[in-house]
């Protein structure tokens, strides 16, 4: 086992094909990890922007007097 071991350590070619295995999946791993970083910003931003909506929203049902809000409203209701 240990000349086993030993022959390929001492391979300068296994080695490299080794260390190149490594590089890659590290990179990989680095890659995934700023996509993830990049989505959750993404949504982050999107969210925001929503609750500014909503806000806006509750803003102006807010400013109407209520006979002109419960108009605005019957015309989202069913019959």
């Amino acid at each position: 086992m240990s000349a086993l071991l030993s022959l390929l350590l001492d391979n300068p070619t296994v080695l490299g094909v080794g260390a190149a295995i490594v590089v890659a999946l590290g990179w990989g791993l680095r890659q995934r990890l700023a996509g993830e970083r990049a989505e959750r910003t993404r949504q982050a931003a999107a969210e925001a922007a929503a609750r500014d909506i909503a806000s806006q929203i509750q803003n102006d049902i807010g400013a109407l007097p209520p006979a002109a809000a419960r108009k605005e409203l019957k015309s989202w209701a069913r019959d």
